[in-house]
């Protein structure tokens, strides 16, 4: 039996809202199968908007409770994660979202049954949280077109892997760059004239498989940058496929770099793209790492 579950107290915070269907029946069948009959004591919440998603998860942390399994996207699991870092709480992601990078970066299964049974033999790991603006980010954090498509895929009435898509093209079409700057903690400067990709990474991928950073590690105490030029964008949509299979940052026209704590500047205020939500910015941005802030159930790898 894992440590992990057993004469634990357990919340489950189901976003039914999130891109997948899956119904609460399955859900609560799935747990009750793989966690009730370990001796953890298992409850139930909906969660309905972003208030009470936090205030839900801010009550879990004073109320006492071991581990919150959070079944939603990446813009649930974010809400929850930062009501639980620097706490004792463990944090498990049941994957029902359209992206799932969270997911996706710790092999948990997207089939929701599977990342159940997953969760209840994994080990808790301490992980980094990215902060921009001292707002928390788990996955990434884009701020050139790759967060204009976060704000055309709002847009689309239906979630999944075609509207990122179809968001795309279309902001690729409208989208203007404005010069940013960076200088990083350790004195390094760099100049993006015309952006196109601009994304800090803590995890490997935007989700639905396009790894953006495949080297990324969520417990090194470093972030990672990803950028390119706007004119190279032409060679960089011919090469697509290296975003899924992991080597787009072997082309000479990607821009990579690790640091721990960075300033951006750039000339006008746009919204920022943070774990698939939109976040409001301003000229000036800060961006740094908190090391070992998060604990995140992570299953066990077979063979180690």
């Amino acid at each position: 039996m894992s440590k992990a579950v057993a004469d634990q107290k357990v919340l489950v915070l189901s976003n039914m809202k999130s891109g997948l269907r899956w119904s609460f029946d399955d859900l609560q069948k799935a747990i009750a199968h793989y966690w009730d009959k370990t001796g953890a004591r298992v409850s139930y919440q909906f969660c309905h908007g972003v208030d009470d998603i936090r205030s839900k998860s801010r009550f879990a942390v004073e109320d006492g409770v071991d581990t919150v399994l959070v079944a939603g996207g990446d813009g649930t699991v974010n809400l929850v994660g930062r009501e639980l870092m620097h706490t004792p709480v463990c944090l498990g992601v049941i994957p029902t979202g359209s992206g799932n990078g969270f997911a996706r970066h710790f092999a948990i299964s997207l089939n929701p049954r599977s990342a159940v049974k997953q969760l209840a033999g994994a080990q808790s790991t301490l992980i980094d949280v990215g902060l921009v603006d001292k707002n928390p980010f788990f996955v990434t954090c884009s701020m050139a077109w790759d967060a204009r498509i976060a704000e055309g895929f709002q847009k689309f009435p239906f979630r999944g892997i075609l509207p990122y898509i179809f968001a795309g093209v279309q902001e690729f079409l409208d989208y203007s760059p404005q010069p940013i700057s960076v200088e990083t903690d350790d004195g390094r400067t760099y100049n993006f004239p015309d952006p196109l990709l601009f994304t800090v990474a803590n995890l490997t991928e935007f989700g639905g498989g396009a790894k953006i950073a495949p080297d990324a590690q969520p417990g090194d105490g470093m972030l990672e940058l990803v950028a390119s030029r706007h004119r190279d964008g032409p060679k960089l949509l011919a090469n697509i496929g290296r975003l899924f299979n992991g080597t787009l940052s072997v082309l000479p026209e990607v821009f990579w770099t690790r640091f721990r704590r960075m300033t951006v500047r750039r000339k006008h205020s746009a919204p920022i793209q943070v774990d698939g939500d939109l976040l409001d910015a301003g000229e000036t941005i800060e961006v740094e790492v908190s090391p070992a802030c998060l604990n995140v159930l992570v299953p066990v790898v077979k063979g180690t």
